[in-house]
């Protein structure tokens, strides 16, 4: 079989495990998601700031991008206080914004991009920029499969153990000031997700098989987990009313989780 989903990411991984229904409605029927204007807005913001990181870790002049967004260039500033050993290059072997890598999993090829990777002698770290203010829990971004996917792979793409490696959260917009959320790596969560991984991809390709074969949708979430309640999707599944944490009462999902788009 081959997969129409060859490269598996982090906001796919995220919506296998929250409704698999869902992830066939966006990535293999392509329905699309409504955003409203504010969150166009943010999205747009969003990309505007990772450039600025971006250009600025290159050397790049910044100043077209701030001229006319003071907000934009005040968060930029609290930003370069706040994580000044981070920002300022030090004593490093390699260090990149806008990082691609990949690996190949079962059938699959599982993609990352970090925002900003630095690695020295003894340890390696992802940096990832969020521009939404307030910041998930810590229980909740531990959970997250950006932060197991983008660990996995680094781990298994480089020479490093997995307990030198780390992965940083950034939220730019926090007040007062930006605020940081840092995981650390070991060989036990690495081996978790490896096995996480491989059951939740191989249910895909057998979701995927009977999709294809024999045109039998993937599995809806069940109602009494509460996703279903303004779920965008919801009168297309012929799903009601259950309460949702996911999406707004104008039922459009909420800024945070929406996967930010990378600029490559």
């Amino acid at each position: 079989m081959v997969s129409p989903l060859t490269h598996i990411s982090q906001g796919l991984l995220n919506l296998l495990e929250i409704c698999p229904r869902k992830c066939q409605h966006i990535y293999l029927d392509q329905l699309g998601t409504p955003v409203s204007l504010e969150q166009q807005e943010h999205l747009s913001w969003g990309s505007r700031f990772h450039l600025l990181m971006q250009q600025r870790e290159l050397g790049l002049p910044v100043e077209s991008l701030v001229k006319e967004d003071t907000q934009l260039q005040q968060w930029v500033t609290a930003l370069v206080q706040e994580a000044s050993t981070i920002l300022i290059p030090a004593h490093q072997t390699f260090r990149e914004s806008e990082h691609c890598r990949t690996l190949t999993f079962q059938d699959y090829l599982l993609t990352v991009i970090y925002d900003l990777l630095i690695e020295d002698e003894n340890s390696a770290q992802i940096i990832d920029w969020k521009t939404y203010s307030q910041p998930k829990k810590r229980q909740e971004l531990a959970k997250d499969w950006q932060t197991r996917l983008y660990l996995y792979v680094l781990a298994e793409t480089s020479d490093y153990l997995p307990e030198q490696l780390s992965m940083t959260y950034w939220f730019v917009r926090s007040q007062p000031r930006p605020q940081s959320v840092k995981f650390t790596y070991s060989a036990a969560q690495h081996q978790k997700t490896r096995q996480d991984l491989s059951v939740l991809l191989s249910q895909l390709t057998e979701w995927l098989q009977h999709y294809q074969d024999d045109h039998i949708p993937f599995p809806q979430v069940a109602v009494s987990a509460g996703r279903c309640h303004n779920c965008t999707f919801a009168l297309h599944c012929q799903r009601t009313a259950e309460s949702s944490t996911n999406t707004s009462k104008d039922g459009l999902p909420n800024l945070g989780d929406i996967q930010e788009i990378s600029l490559f």
